[in-house]
């Protein structure tokens, strides 16, 4: 079996309302892209955004990157996926993850416990539900007591598993239909993929910043990586990457509570691995390059005004 190549983008998008967005996601089918992933961090939820644009545009395959497996109970997961399969028949992923710590924990007054088991088991819960099967079940990390969905979908949704290291990549590709990776080079793609194995689909959501101002796109990317790679689920993952002399500064420094040193100590070729940057025939063959070592659907992420942004979705169409 072979994947097919998509082309997504990470949706919504930053600094216009939801229900403005309308026309945007309806030229983003015209101009060739097949998906819209959403996220879930701080702003919108990973859900209504695509029931919404489901019906804007009804060509576009919706997925979510990602979902937190701690933050709903199985019912309620269970619910809303379905409910996201009957709105987009045959067009919605779920993607589902660990999320962080900082997620779980310190904003949803959770435990951040045994995340790898957690995801295993929501996975296993989700292929029962979903097919209607009647669940009561003890899973290592939550139980389940005589639960039936009532509105089974017309067919299974993929499930992607969002993974850094080689445990969740296994994961993903042995009971996932493929992961979700995210905050690594175009490089890091080829020590990530073949842990997932062949035939499976390979979604990465990538920082685009179409801009051919170094100093600007340096800061801006220094800034976004040290928030996100001091998150020690990141920071492992990039231990694991091999670039834990380079970024032992970040590290030491944000623990030292001196932030601004922190993100200013991240080298700049890091910045250049990390963030795609430049003119936009730049930020194209850049992609590429993901494409290229096995990203089977890029879905950028934009960092651009919404002033540019048609601009940029027409420069870095598929």
């Amino acid at each position: 079996m072979t994947v097919p190549q998509r082309y997504g983008v990470t949706f919504p998008f930053d600094g216009i309302p939801l229900l403005d967005q309308r026309e945007i996601v309806q030229e983003i089918a015209a101009l060739g892209y097949t998906d819209l992933w959403s996220a879930e961090s701080g702003g919108y939820d990973a859900f209504i955004p695509l029931a919404v644009a489901a019906q804007w545009a009804p060509s576009l395959r919706l997925g979510t990157a990602i979902v937190p497996a701690y933050t709903r109970g199985a019912h309620t997961l269970a619910s809303t996926v379905a409910s996201m399969c009957h709105a987009a028949p045959g067009r919605f992923a779920l993607g589902i993850g660990t999320s962080s710590n900082v997620i779980v924990e310190r904003w949803n007054g959770m435990e951040f416990d045994k995340p790898y088991q957690r995801v295993r088991d929501t996975i296993r819960f989700l292929r029962a539900s979903l097919a209607g099967e009647k669940v009561d079940e003890e899973y290592e990390t939550f139980a389940v007591k005589g639960f039936r969905l009532s509105v089974t979908p017309p067919r299974q949704p993929p499930i992607l598993v969002a993974a850094l290291r080689e445990g969740m990549l296994r994961l993903a590709g042995r009971e996932g239909d493929g992961a979700i990776i995210n905050w690594l080079s175009a490089d890091d793609v080829k020590t990530v993929v073949p842990h997932v194995g062949p035939d499976k689909e390979i979604v990465a959501r990538i920082f685009v910043f179409p801009t051919d101002d170094a100093g600007l796109a340096r800061a801006v990317g220094k800034r976004a990586i040290a928030s996100y790679l001091t998150v020690p689920v990141y920071a492992a993952f990039h231990e694991w990457l091999g670039r834990g002399d380079e970024l032992a500064d970040l590290w030491r420094l944000w623990k030292e509570g001196d932030r601004k040193a922190a993100a200013e100590s991240i080298p700049d070729h890091v910045v250049d691995q990390l963030l795609v940057w430049g003119k936009p025939e730049q930020c194209r063959e850049h992609l590429q390059r993901y494409i290229d070592n096995g990203v089977t659907t890029p879905a950028p992420a934009l960092f651009s005004g919404p002033d540019q942004l048609r601009t940029v979705l027409e420069a870095l169409k598929p």
